[in-house]
């Protein structure tokens, strides 16, 4: 099997972890050994309810019962596609009332760019270094990382970027901008937090020149932080919110929200000016509206703060220099790239499955699913301060 992985399956690195999957179950995923591996990444910040969560799994094998795809999206009323959009507006800033789902986080931000431009008639792009919106053409092109985005210019024009927490360069946003993309947490970058009000900062100079400000909540949405979204912390509500990830728990979905003024821009001049074969998938929002009737009916969110306070309190060691982010959605920042390594490589062979950033090479991922119980989170942090007191500068895998 895991020849045949590496002869047929197009790979994304030289070297992938190559664990071979039986099956998954709550916080642990087993391999074809039949041994137990605790998730502290789940599925990066996918699995928000752990894997095979009950409620989902029932939902997604009812609704393939009744019927699956029928018609591209947006022609035929669709029970769940249409609960789901209903469901997240009741639990969302009256202004985020409109939904068009996709297939994925950087489908959802394609179709933010596009209904940017189309509503303000700009096409000027801002967004910040080193953020990190997913990798097709338009989301790569608003990549702050010169070395992931080089080999494949020319990308989309007229996009700049400012420093994230930089409060002098919106100067930068000006009656030119269309969209200002910002992720309300940096992700790739290693977990950055937007400092002294910056994000409200943003919001108010978008409103100055008109400019549309654009929230990517792929990753820290659905309960990750603290809040359903992110910008909840923040005195901040964008004009479009771009979400997926943890959004179906575990399937490939995504989406982007606004008011229902900017959204009728995509209806005309062109007819169909953003359209998708596969996005609101009835299978797809059935398992959608579970997670997110499940994390909101919990206590899931509230109980994540407690976690993130488990999680620091329990992760304390000399080679651990800070600990970035917010609720299950941290990073720890070590010495230099090669303990990041260590920790991470050394802990896939003891059953702990951690993970790296893309931009920040110090640094390892720690979202567990909100699921994730107080006692496995003691069990991972155990095994994380065990190996760390292995590592010496000589240290190989």
């Amino acid at each position: 099997m895991k020849e045949d992985f590496f002869k047929y399956q197009a790979q994304t690195t030289p070297h992938p972890l190559g664990l071979q999957i039986s099956h998954a179950k709550g916080s642990y995923i087993y391999d074809a050994q039949g041994k137990a591996h605790l998730d502290f990444v789940a599925g990066v910040s996918a699995c928000s309810l752990g894997h095979c969560h009950p409620r989902v799994v029932q939902a997604v094998r009812q609704q393939a019962e009744q019927y699956m795809h029928v018609m591209v999206y947006g022609e035929y009323v669709q029970q769940p596609t249409v609960a789901y959009a209903k469901l997240l507006a009741s639990h969302l800033p009256k202004q985020l009332e409109t939904t068009y789902l996709v297939n994925s986080g950087t489908e959802a931000m394609e179709g933010a760019i596009k209904l940017a431009r189309r509503y303000t008639g700009r096409t000027q792009l801002i967004a910040a270094d080193k953020g990190y919106h997913g990798n097709t053409m338009g989301s790569l092109s608003l990549m702050g990382y010169e070395e992931r985005k080089s080999a494949f210019r020319p990308l989309i024009p007229d996009v700049s970027f400012i420093p994230f927490n930089n409060e002098k360069a919106l100067e930068n946003i000006t009656e030119k901008t269309a969209g200002v993309i910002l992720e309300t947490i940096q992700g790739g970058a290693g977990f950055i937090m937007p400092q002294n009000d910056y994000l409200a900062k943003v919001r108010k100079r978008c409103n100055e020149v008109g400019a549309l400000l654009i929230l990517d909540e792929i990753q820290p949405g659905f309960g990750r932080t603290g809040k359903l979204f992110a910008f909840e912390h923040f005195n901040c509500v964008p004009d479009i919110l771009v979400i997926g990830k943890g959004m179906a728990s575990g399937l490939p979905v995504g989406a982007f929200v606004s008011s229902k003024t900017i959204m009728d821009a995509l209806q005309q001049s062109p007819k169909l000016g953003h359209i998708t074969t596969f996005g609101g998938n009835p299978v797809i929002a059935a398992a959608s509206l579970a997670t997110l009737k499940e994390i909101t009916e919990s206590q899931l969110i509230e109980q994540t703060l407690a976690k993130e306070k488990l999680l620091r309190s329990c992760l304390v060691h000399p080679l651990i220099k800070e600990i970035r982010g917010k609720g299950l959605m941290l990073a720890l920042l070590l010495e230099n790239k090669k303990i990041a390594d260590y920790l991470i490589l050394t802990a896939a062979k003891k059953g702990l499955i951690l993970f790296w950033l893309l931009f920040e090479p110090k640094a390892v991922r720690i979202s567990p699913p909100l699921t994730i119980s107080e006692q496995e989170i003691k069990e991972g942090c155990d095994q994380i301060i065990s190996i760390l007191n292995t590592f010496k500068p000589t240290a190989v895998n």
